[in-house]
């Protein structure tokens, strides 16, 4: 998906870089598959802020999106290539031979007219869903599951795809998008492809309007808090700092917070890549 830069006509639009959204080919959603959303504005059950910096935003409808693709043996017809405010992915519009019609995470490439189906007897074509002992080794995936018949978990967002690297006993071996390789078991689906929208990183919203309408309220910096309020607030002038940490004192700068013995380390082949590695 290309991106555009605007002409420097307002302050907002100076440095702002868009989507062309050039993939979109209809502008209102599917009535049948949508649902409300309850905006919590960072408050929980008591109404006190437990999430900071939220709130506001354009209102949104939950597009309800089909992540299981155990419609098995039924082929389906791309009708629409969608937006969704509530993902970085575009969505794809289905219409099933029996009639029905489901959103799916849309995989880059995948046009209005094209036919996708899911199961056994699917082909290894972009769109197509099929269980990780029939993907050929070395495939494109994403929308990849976790435990069978749950829906997909991995590689679901704008852009990101896993690679299917062997299979072993009743595994596979997938590289996901952070670098990681996992098993997963072969009784897992996954879809062909990459997902939509991979150049959705390259987007600048240019003003700080823009982030008001996505929901998010302006951020505090730490060190412009008081001692109370921050582990690195306070001082004189602008002598406060220390180390770079969170509000609740963990270290900004690679402390580790995983656990040390969780429960799928067994499935973690190789851990994912370490940034500024020297």
């Amino acid at each position: 998906m290309p991106t555009k830069k605007y002409n420097p006509i307002t302050p907002g639009t100076r440095f702002r870089v868009g989507n062309t959204f050039s993939e979109i080919t209809k502008s209102k959603p599917e009535k049948s598959l949508l649902a409300p959303i309850k905006r919590t504005g960072g408050r929980n059950n008591k109404g006190r802020m437990t999430m900071r910096y939220r709130g506001g935003g354009h209102k949104r409808r939950y597009r309800i999106i089909d992540f299981k693709r155990n419609n098995d043996g039924f082929q389906a017809e791309v009708l629409s290539i969608e937006y969704d405010p509530n993902r970085s992915a575009f969505i794809a519009l289905l219409q099933y031979e029996n009639s029905d019609k489901t959103y799916i995470i849309a995989p880059d490439g995948l046009k209005v007219g094209d036919k996708v189906i899911s199961g056994k007897n699917a082909t290894p074509n972009v769109g197509n869903t099929m269980f990780l002992a029939d993907i050929p080794l070395g495939s494109v995936i994403h929308a990849i599951e976790l435990k069978p018949g749950k829906g997909a978990a991995l590689a679901r967002s704008a852009g990101t795809y896993g690679t299917l690297m062997g299979r072993e006993d009743k595994y596979a071996s997938v590289r996901l998008p952070s670098g990681e390789v996992r098993k997963v078991l072969l009784s897992c689906r996954a879809t062909i492809g990459s997902t939509s929208n991979p150049d959705h990183g390259q987007q600048v919203l240019g003003k700080a309007g823009r982030k008001r309408w996505l929901g998010r309220r302006p951020r505090t910096r730490g060190v412009a808090m008081n001692p109370v309020d921050h582990p690195m607030g306070g001082g004189e002038g602008k002598s406060s700092g220390g180390h770079p940490r969170s509000r609740t004192g963990i270290m900004a700068k690679g402390q580790k917070t995983r656990k040390l013995k969780k429960y799928s380390d067994k499935m973690i082949i190789s851990k994912r890549k370490k940034k500024n590695k020297k």
